[in-house]
């Protein structure tokens, strides 16, 4: 899959499909749609274009809109790539983009830049200038280039509306089974390790302290998880605690995460975390010693369930 950063540095003499979207989640609402963009390009011998946006539209037009996204652009790329589209262009949304007209984007972009000769969107896809095109108005203008216009139908644009929403709605509210069965994968946090008070080493539960730079990327519930880490290629298992550490310090919310068998530095290294299930909910304790004793247990469920994950 090829990867652009803005339309303008794409081109292709050969003719394209192509779909357009946020694609937020890449997750198996979305499957039907690119598994179709896909064979579409197939049937048409043309070659497969999903054109995105970053920043995502409501960031730039409703900046005090606290939005939340299930990918980062990294993690969308990979996600894209399992499939078996063909070029993937990520394009830099700003208020000048936002100002073309429905005719400018369609001769200009699609036409013109794209070479499409055919688009799969959405039947209540609106676009243009304040979004006042309709999917009809697509389709005459597709009379108009010689495009042609293929809908994704309502039954498929609710499919991934709910996914998207479950899947946002189970994470916040702690449901890791829901949303990683809507996604199709494992959701994932992904980061730098940070140095932290260092607490966890003195009732033998060192951390690696997460710093998740996209402050977009949404952080499931507070709680504590059974997870996976990726470090430099290589899988270990861990569980991992999401919120204020209200028996030491109750703070502002961390991420940490205890590996099992692992005792090196990586500090500074970034780590991908993977969720596999919630273990409970976060809890103050009387003591450290109290503390303690619960993680181990936590620690002897974890086990228990790893031939589960192996």
């Amino acid at each position: 899959m090829n990867i652009f950063n803005s339309i303008s540095s794409f081109t292709s003499t050969t003719k394209t499909i192509v779909t357009i979207g946020t694609f937020d989640g890449v997750h198996m609402g979305h499957k039907k749609v690119l598994n179709k963009l896909h064979n579409l390009a197939i049937e048409k011998q043309a070659e497969s274009v999903l054109l995105t946006f970053f920043p995502h539209p409501r960031m730039v037009l409703q900046q005090d809109l606290d939005i939340q996204l299930l990918n980062t652009i990294a993690e969308k790329k990979k996600h894209i790539a399992s499939y078996d589209i063909d070029h993937l262009i990520i394009h830099p949304f700003d208020l000048e983009f936002s100002r073309l007209t429905a005719e400018e984007f369609v001769k200009n972009v699609l036409v013109d830049q794209l070479n499409i000769c055919a688009i799969i969107i959405g039947y209540d896809h609106r676009f243009g200038r304040n979004r006042t095109a309709t999917i009809e108005d697509l389709i005459n203008f597709g009379v108009k280039y010689n495009f042609e216009v293929e809908q994704i139908t309502a039954k498929e644009i609710d499919e991934i509306t709910i996914s998207s929403t479950k899947i946002r709605n189970a994470l916040l509210e702690g449901d890791i089974t829901t949303a990683n069965t809507y996604l199709g994968y494992n959701y994932t946090l992904h980061g730098e390790v940070i140095e932290g008070k260092k607490l966890g080493r003195t009732i033998d539960f060192p951390t690696a302290n997460l710093k998740v730079d996209e402050k977009y990327k949404l952080i499931p519930k507070n709680g504590v998880y059974m997870v996976s880490v990726e470090i430099n290629s290589n899988p270990f298992f861990g569980m991992m605690n999401i919120g204020t550490n209200p028996t030491v310090s109750d703070s502002e919310q961390s991420i940490e995460v205890h590996l099992f068998d692992f005792n090196e530095s990586i500090y500074h290294q970034n780590i991908t975390v993977g969720f596999l299930e919630r273990i409970r909910e976060e809890k103050k304790y009387d003591s450290l010693a109290d503390l303690k004793d619960q993680l181990e247990k936590d620690k002897r469920y974890c086990l228990s369930r790893l031939k589960n994950y192996s």
